[in-house]
């Protein structure tokens, strides 16, 4: 099927939304300083508790964020719902610091999954099927281009190469016993794997609020910018698969590859 003008300009809309820049690079422009400075100010091992924190939310939220919404493939997300909200979970991680890390982000990751699904199911998807739902999972470990990347291990073709066999295991298990396991292997491997680079950008964020003075204002400006960057990325990577559906795997990826 030859690829019709219009899908090539959505295609190349999502390449801009998946290249764009990387979070760090955002919180900079925002804040106006480099969240290094915030990086000095975190404990020595906060990286192993970002992780344990970000595996926690992340498997919070797949089992909450769809349970009241409805398969409705093509409705419109509600994309500024969603950044209020969270918003507000922001407000409070800024007032009262990192202590309320562990209990603000997972209530932020299932706000910002329930915004990922709501965009995939505008692009078509059927958010109820447990593929999907892994498509959505994968939007976490999509960080934007950054200039310290390895472009081979984080374009966004080869970070969905790397999740592929955790995915599709899980999806697999999950159509055959439901989503009800917490502690099911498959489920765990995979939220594991996306919690390693989704606790990069979750690191981010909290050293761009550990920032001194950042207070509750800048909490939400941030909490707002982490949900507008997941936002982009999910917006991407769905166009991208309702593109997949429609033309092949193949076929987009190479149209995408010699986008420049």
């Amino acid at each position: 099927m030859e690829f019709q003008p219009a899908d090539m300009n959505d295609l190349k809309k999502a390449k801009s939304l998946l290249e764009n820049p990387g979070l760090a690079i955002k919180i900079t422009h925002l804040l106006g300083v480099p969240i290094e400075m915030g990086f000095r100010l975190l404990p020595d091992d906060w990286n192993m508790k970002v992780l344990e924190i970000t595996q926690i939310a992340l498997t919070r939220a797949i089992h909450l964020a769809a349970a009241t919404m409805k398969d409705t493939p093509n409705s419109h997300a509600s994309n500024s719902l969603h950044k209020i909200v969270v918003a507000a979970t922001g407000s409070v991680g800024g007032f009262f610091g990192l202590a309320t890390l562990a209990m603000e982000l997972p209530v932020s990751t299932t706000l910002m999954l329930r915004s990922i699904m709501d965009i995939a199911r505008s692009e078509g998807e059927h958010i109820h099927d447990g593929e999907t739902k892994f498509a959505c999972m994968e939007v976490f470990a999509m960080g934007g281009a950054n200039d310290s990347d390895n472009a081979a291990e984080s374009g966004y073709f080869a970070v969905r190469a790397a999740l592929a066999r955790s995915v599709a295991n899980a999806a697999q298990y999950i159509a055959e016993k439901g989503l009800a396991e917490e502690g099911a292997p498959a489920l765990v491997r995979l939220i594991a794997r996306i919690a390693q680079r989704f606790s990069i950008q979750v690191s981010q964020k909290a050293a761009a609020q550990a920032a001194p003075a950042i207070g509750a204002a800048g909490g939400a400006l941030i909490n707002t910018l982490f949900m507008d960057h997941f936002q982009d990325m999910a917006r991407g990577h769905f166009i991208i698969r309702r593109l997949e559906r429609k033309y092949g795997p193949e076929t987009v990826k190479a149209k995408y590859n010699a986008i420049r």
